[in-house]
């Protein structure tokens, strides 16, 4: 009796055998052959579900995307739906939490932001790469963008902010803490990055820094 395979369970085996040869050997080794190779199939199955390597890159990508969308649903609760006998501190450690999942503070999101990374610069000469960097781009700056929003309502922000503007501030302080927790995690380990998010809450609520993510 023939095996019967789930398309979509193995196409995320592919998509976290991208990622392992990725890290390990840089997203230009990430061909049609070693992909296979780390999944353990023969290089038919894996054109059975993609075209090529920029299929592969992009599904993969998605995958990651995913991954990091549900971890926010599952964190924006607090934030969401907002109880309004709460206290303020509350409401400021719920957004510190949210904008936490968007950086590599543990292992699987450290293999994200690795990812991510080889990703976004293969993208800089590959054309064919190019439009879901920028879409990733822009999803996070939205991300941002309505995060501050649903903190806003709970009144815990500084009057009188600018929400674009902070969501641009933001974006950028991720995308920095990012490049700094991956290529020098020596240095620059989860510990500083959670010191330097919860400093940057501070500044838009009206909590001091206190407290964890």
């Amino acid at each position: 009796m023939p095996k019967i395979v789930d398309p979509e369970a193995r196409r995320r085996e592919v998509a976290e055998a991208v990622f392992r040869v990725a890290r390990r050997d840089g997203l230009e080794q990430a061909s049609l052959r070693n992909v296979a190779a780390e999944a353990g199939l023969a290089i038919g199955s894996v054109r059975h579900y993609f075209g090529g390597q920029a299929d592969i890159m992009i599904f993969a990508m998605r995958y990651f995307a995913e991954r990091a969308g549900e971890r926010l649903r599952l964190r924006a609760g607090r934030l969401a739906v907002p109880d309004p006998a709460a206290p303020p501190a509350e409401h400021a450690a719920a957004l510190e939490a949210l904008f936490a999942e968007l950086l590599p503070l543990d292992a699987e999101r450290r293999e994200e932001a690795e990812v991510w990374l080889a990703f976004v610069v293969g993208a800089r000469t590959r054309p064919e790469l190019r439009p879901l960097a920028a879409e990733m781009h822009g999803d996070l700056r939205s991300i941002a963008l309505r995060v501050l929003r649903a903190a806003a309502r709970t009144g815990v922000l500084r009057p009188g902010l600018d929400l674009e503007a902070e969501a641009a501030r933001v974006h950028a302080l991720v995308d920095g803490l990012t490049l700094h927790a991956v290529l020098q995690p020596e240095s620059f380990g989860p510990e500083e990055t959670r010191t330097v998010l919860r400093r940057h809450v501070a500044e838009l609520t009206t909590v001091p820094a206190a407290g964890g993510c």
